[in-house]
């Protein structure tokens, strides 16, 4: 049962971790989806940042409150932003390491 909840939040995990991303980029999400009226404000991509960032963080606390290594799941970067709980232009343009350039 423990290995099975383990599994269950290492996906969910990654399944936030995948949604913060996609608005890293300003990609789609489910968020966009609920407030289809909102994708005009230029606000609102700050908004979504910030939801995905929030679900990321609940799903960590959980993760730890359970015992679950939810840190394999990302690099010392990301694991030391997530720790921070701060959500900052620093994380948003060093998510995926200092070396990145737009797409």
């Amino acid at each position: 049962m423990v290995n099975d909840i383990s599994e269950f939040f290492k996906e969910k995990l990654q399944v936030s971790k995948v949604q913060f991303e996609r608005t890293i980029d300003c990609k789609h999400t489910e968020f966009d989806d609920l407030y289809p009226y909102m994708s005009e404000q230029p606000q609102f991509f700050w908004y979504k940042r910030y939801v995905a960032w929030q679900e990321l963080l609940t799903m960590v606390q959980l993760a730890s409150e359970l015992e679950v290594d939810w840190k394999e799941e990302f690099d010392s970067a990301q694991t030391a932003f997530i720790e921070k709980k701060v959500l900052d232009a620093k994380v948003l343009d060093e998510w995926y390491g200092k070396e990145r350039t737009e797409a």
